[in-house]
């Protein structure tokens, strides 16, 4: 296991590696594998980036995120003109059906709302939106409504499980009530934690997932 030190050394070594990480102003604070990140970012696509690289070190057992986005003069935009610039993105992305998600901000916050039938269009949709310029953070409050609900939603993410990932299926805890997917578990990674995830997400029939995985490095 790693020490604190070592863990905080590896954390700074990724970011700095990280090509879209810019800052060197990035607060990295470790106690018993919990990590907290502090600063002032210039885009709220580099803080994104930030916490991805963090989760990607072996032994973060937790991550407390109080980096604050803070835009230059030059990158700041009208809500107008970001809630144009949102609704333009989200035409244009193949993943994101018609009509379904809408754009709102406020004072550059940006939020999305509507229903869709899949998470991958929910997360498509995030995508689409997340590195546009003078946005300084995301809530992504679409809903998953699919047209089927399966009643072997659990058997289903077990198949999945065992597909993708096998080892930590053997593992884990689903319980499943009516849609809604609760995770349990351990997992010896952030990456696997995500897998396990979204193999739940894949799942037709399921429209919220709960993780509450944890990550044992």
């Amino acid at each position: 296991m790693k020490t604190d030190t070592q863990l905080r050394n590896d954390i700074q070594a990724e970011l700095n590696w990280a090509p879209e990480v810019k800052s060197s102003d990035i607060g990295v604070i470790v106690k018993d594998g919990v990590v907290t990140l502090t600063g002032h970012l210039s885009s709220y696509a580099e803080k994104y980036a930030v916490e991805r690289a963090v989760q990607r070190v072996y032994g973060v057992k937790a991550l407390a995120v109080e980096l604050t986005v803070k835009l230059p003069f030059d990158n700041q935009r009208t809500d107008a003109d970001i809630a144009l610039a949102a609704e333009r993105a989200l035409e244009w992305n193949a993943l994101v059906p018609d009509g379904k998600i809408h754009p709102m901000v406020e004072k550059g916050w940006l939020s999305l709302t509507g229903e869709v039938e899949w998470d991958y269009q929910r997360s498509a949709a995030e995508v689409a939106v997340r590195d546009l310029m003078g946005v300084t953070g995301v809530s992504n409050l679409v809903k998953v409504k699919p047209r089927v609900s399966p009643a072997d939603v659990e058997k289903k993410i077990h198949d999945a499980l065992s597909r993708q990932a096998d080892r930590e299926a053997r593992k884990l805890s689903i319980a499943v009530d009516g849609s809604h997917v609760t995770l349990r578990g351990t997992v010896h990674s952030w990456s696997e934690r995500d897998a396990v995830q979204g193999a739940a997400w894949s799942t037709p029939g399921v429209t919220v997932v709960v993780n509450d995985l944890l990550v044992d490095a």
